[in-house]
């Protein structure tokens, strides 16, 4: 019976990207399948007690150099050498969250696929409504019709409500996944991941 690894995912984290296709290669490679819920990290810290790590970890000494250290092991072992930090980070991601929440939920790998590589790769400036809008119409996707279901007072309360859920359910950051009920959090959790999936 095939597994199914539920992702609480927001773009604003550099680890959701580092971890979105090692992810989708361990699901291919086990025949699991991945739901991906949105949820708003910003609203999950305000909620947890819970910071950025960068600003976290700010006052302790080495501990911020060890993590980017563990960042470019990660980037190097997993082949992700076009990740490059966002100029714009940290930014808000409520429209781009809010437009996932709108779409069918067999769309929403596409559309995060679509837009990794340019906030991730290319420094995306995701308040510029424009280069948005052509960045989703070439990929497929009406972006005047998601930009408009960003104002639909139901897809604001899913996504407040996703992100409650989340927190409630123990989630504090992200990338957080649940499989068989079970949580791991971040990008280091792939070995976990792949056991409990293969088992």
């Amino acid at each position: 019976m095939s597994k199914t690894i539920e992702l609480i995912f927001d773009f604003v984290s550099p680890n959701a990207y580092l971890i979105w296709q090692p992810l989708k290669a361990l699901a291919e490679k086990h025949g699991a399948t991945i739901e991906i819920t949105p949820a708003f990290l910003g609203g999950m810290h305000k909620l947890t007690g819970n910071a950025p790590p960068f600003m976290r970890d700010a006052d302790v000494k080495g501990k911020n150099e060890y993590a980017m250290l563990e960042m470019n092991r990660f980037i190097k072992k997993q082949g992700l050498t076009k990740f490059r930090m966002n100029p714009h980070f940290p930014f808000n991601t409520m429209t781009l969250l809010r437009m996932l929440v709108a779409l069918e939920p067999a769309r929403r790998a596409e559309f995060i696929e679509l837009l990794l590589p340019p906030i991730w790769e290319d420094g995306l400036d995701v308040t510029d409504a424009e280069t948005l809008g052509t960045i989703l119409q070439d990929g497929g996707f009406d972006a005047a019709e998601l930009l408009a279901q960003t104002q639909n007072p139901a897809i604001k309360q899913t996504l407040i409500d996703n992100t409650e859920k989340a927190v409630a359910r123990g989630a504090f950051g992200i990338p957080t996944m649940y499989i068989d009920g079970e949580m791991y959090f971040g990008k280091e959790r792939l070995g976990q991941i792949e056991e409990q999936i293969a088992g």
